[in-house]
C-alpha cells in the first residue's frame, strides 16, 4: 500500500490549503465587517441589556440602581393614567396614519410610473420632503398649522371652511399630527415605485387583450404582485409610527391636555423631565413588547395573503 501515500499525502496538502484559504477569506471579510459587529454589540445589543436591567430597578442617575424587581411595571399598569393615554394616543396615530399612508403613496406611485415626459422631475418633487430635516419639517408644519396666523387656515378660510384650532384642541390634535405625518410619504412611494417596476409588462398586456379594464389590472395583477412589498411597508410603518416623537415634542409638547401625549414623548418626559431612568426603561420594554406582538403578528397574517412566486 505504499504507493497511495503520495496520493494521501497530496489529498491532505490540497485539504489544508483549502481549508487555509476558505480560512483566510472568512478572516478578511469578519475583519471588513468589525467595525460594523462592534457597533451593533456597543450601541444595540449592550444598551439592550441595560434596559432591561433597569426596568428592574428605582434609578433616578444621581444614585446607584436599587433593585426592586416588576415595581415599575406594577405602577404602570395600577396606578398610571398617562401610560394608557399616550398609548391610546400612539395606537389612534398608527391605526389612521398606516392606512393613509399607504393608500395614498401607493396612489402616487402609480402615478408616477407612468412613461410621460419629465416623469423624472414629478419623481423628485415628491420625494423633497424627505430631504428636510424631521425636526424642521415639525417646527415648520407648527407655524402652518397655527389657528389665526397659519397658511392652512388662511387657504381654508379662502374656500370658506373655518379655521380649525389645530394645535390647540383636544379633538384637532391627533388629526393635525396625522395630517403632517402624510407629507413626508416619499419612502414608501420609492418603494412602491421598485416594486410596481418589477410588475412585467406581459400581464398587463395579456390582459388588455382580454379585455380589461384599469380596475381589473389594479385589483387582480397590480395588488397581488405588490403584496410583499406591501407586507414590507406595513411592518415598517407601524415601527416606525409606534416610534414617533417629533411630531408631538416640536408641534404640542404632547398637548392639550395631553391629547397628543405620543407613547415615547411621555418615555422622554419620565426620563429626561423626572429622572425616572428605571420607570422609563420598563415602558421601553412594554414598547418593544408591543411592536415585537404586531410584528409576530403580521407575519403570521402575510401566509394568507403575500403572493409568493414559486419556481
Amino acid at each position: 500500500m505504499t504507493f497511495l501515500r503520495p496520493i494521501r499525502t497530496t489529498f491532505f496538502q490540497r485539504g489544508t490549503r483549502h481549508l487555509s484559504m476558505v480560512g483566510k477569506e472568512a478572516l478578511n471579510g469578519y475583519s471588513f465587517i468589525s467595525l460594523w459587529i462592534i457597533g451593533l454589540i456597543v450601541f444595540q445589543i449592550i444598551p439592550l441589556f441595560a434596559v432591561f436591567y433597569f426596568s428592574l430597578t428605582n434609578y433616578d442617575v444621581f444614585s446607584a440602581p436599587k433593585w426592586i424587581g416588576f415595581g415599575n411595571y406594577q405602577n404602570i399598569f395600577t396606578d398610571d393614567p398617562l401610560f394608557w393615554q399616550s398609548l391610546g394616543n400612539t395606537i389612534y396615530i398608527v391605526l389612521l396614519s398606516v392606512p393613509l399612508r399607504m393608500i395614498i403613496s401607493l396612489g402616487i406611485a402609480i402615478l408616477l410610473n407612468q412613461r410621460i415626459r419629465g416623469i423624472g422631475v414629478y419623481r423628485t418633487i415628491f420625494y423633497l420632503p424627505m430631504m428636510v430635516p424631521l425636526a424642521a419639517t415639525a417646527v415648520l408644519w407648527g407655524w402652518m398649522l397655527q389657528s389665526r396666523l397659519g397658511i392652512v387656515n388662511y387657504f381654508l378660510e379662502g374656500i370658506g371652511i373655518p379655521g380649525i384650532n389645530w394645535l390647540v384642541s383636544d379633538v384637532w390634535s391627533k388629526p393635525a399630527i396625522i395630517l403632517v405625518t402624510l407629507w413626508r410619504i416619499g419612502e414608501p412611494i420609492v418603494l412602491f415605485l421598485a416594486g410596481l417596476q418589477n410588475v412585467p409588462g406581459e400581464l398587463y398586456e395579456a390582459s388588455e387583450v382580454d379585455g380589461a379594464g384599469w380596475r381589473h389590472k389594479l385589483f387582480r395583477i397590480t395588488l397581488p404582485l405588490l403584496t410583499p412589498t406591501i407586507f414590507m411597508l406595513l411592518v415598517l410603518e407601524i415601527i416606525q409610527l409606534f416610534q414617533s416623537f417629533v411630531w408631538a415634542f416640536a408641534m404640542t409638547k404632547g398637548g392639550p391636555l395631553n391629547s397628543s401625549l405620543l407613547y415615547v414623548l411621555y418615555i422622554f418626559r419620565r426620563a429626561f423631565d423626572n429622572f425616572r431612568m428605571g420607570y422609563a426603561s420598563a415602558l421601553a420594554v412594554i414598547l418593544f413588547l408591543i411592536v415585537l406582538v404586531f410584528t409576530v403578528v403580521l407575519f403570521r397574517w402575510s401566509r394568507y395573503w403575500v403572493h409568493t412566486e414559486v419556481d
